[in-house]
């Protein structure tokens, strides 16, 4: 009570912690705003895109968007208090990464590392070395053999984009001061699946399936489950962008991640630890087994012969 009788008003702080109790912590709107882009975004591809375009354009189209929402998601969902605008803009429009907690947070986990002159040079090399793929292998492996000359393309293509372009990108990030580390970190020294997918290859995607599909799954129905959820949805995606465009190989995809879920569960029992799986030599030959064995459900031919090779074409390999 005041000196006049009158109740003594609540107090600013217990009001505001009030206020906030009340609210939900996570509201609709926000939700929707994060996740609308990607729910929706996809399927406005086929239906606006002209028949007559070509289909190798039609899935960097449907890819671009996919990474656009996707992109989105994990920027709504980072902590953007007090980082400058610059930055945010980087992330969104300069960088394909998608641990938006580590480029957005200034020193999060430390001082950056600036990338060395080898690094620098290996880069380029890797770019370099894609090139030549493109403009002067493929160009003299027999046409008579074209699922062969496709596959020789791609591996061009992800030289000059994953390895090289995106690595010297990450560089340039990191001299600036900027965490950003490579996507692509020596897949082929990887001794188990586990160690492949989860931090040596495509760094990106594992970044948003690890935090926004196998944390939730794993606390809910246990990591088994969360592991074989994440490559079933990382096949449907890529069924999505690979065999639909092609008109064909529907269901290779998904089968291929299917087996390597499989896998890493494989090399996580009693007998794949007893048969040395997940370590040495062992290991590795089971990576590259179960990675290159049924590659050709991933890309199938449908998508080698229908998108690959008019795209090579366009870039003027053939």
């Amino acid at each position: 009570m005041t000196d006049s009788g009158r109740p003594a008003p609540a107090s600013p702080s217990y009001g505001a912690r009030a206020a906030r109790g009340n609210r939900p912590r996570r509201p609709a709107a926000a939700w929707l705003a994060a996740w609308l882009p990607l729910l929706v975004a996809p399927w406005l591809v086929p239906l606006l895109a002209p028949r007559e375009w070509p289909r190798w354009v039609v899935m960097w189209l449907l890819a671009f968007v996919i990474f656009c929402g996707c992109k989105w998601l994990t920027y709504r969902a980072a902590c953007r208090r007090k980082v400058p605008l610059w930055r945010q803009l980087g992330y969104l429009f300069a960088w394909p990464g998608l641990d938006a907690s580590a480029f957005l947070k200034a020193d999060a986990r430390g001082p950056v590392v600036a990338p060395s002159l080898a690094e620098w040079l290996f880069a380029l090399g890797k770019l370099a070395a894609g090139c030549g793929l493109l403009y002067g292998l493929v160009p003299i492996v027999p046409a008579a053999h074209p699922y062969l000359v496709g596959w020789v393309g791609m591996i061009g293509v992800v030289l000059v984009l994953h390895f090289g372009s995106f690595h010297l990108l990450s560089c340039a990030w990191r001299a600036a001061g900027v965490e950003a580390r490579p996507l692509m970190n020596r897949p082929l020294a990887a001794t188990s699946l586990a160690d492949f997918w989860g931090t040596r290859w495509n760094t990106a995607f594992r970044d948003l399936t690890h935090r926004f599909l196998f944390r939730p799954l794993a606390s809910w129905l246990g990591p088994r489950v969360a592991v074989v959820a994440g490559f079933a949805f990382s096949g449907v995606v890529h069924d999505v962008v690979i065999s639909w465009p092609a008109g064909g190989g529907y269901g290779g995809p998904t089968g291929f991640f299917l087996l390597q879920g499989a896998g890493i569960l494989a090399e996580r029992s009693g007998v794949g630890r007893a048969a040395g799986l997940g370590r040495t030599w062992r290991g590795w030959l089971f990576v590259m087994a179960i990675l290159l064995g049924p590659a050709t459900l991933l890309f199938h031919r449908p998508f080698v012969i229908g998108i690959v090779i008019p795209f090579l074409a366009t870039l003027g390999a053939l």
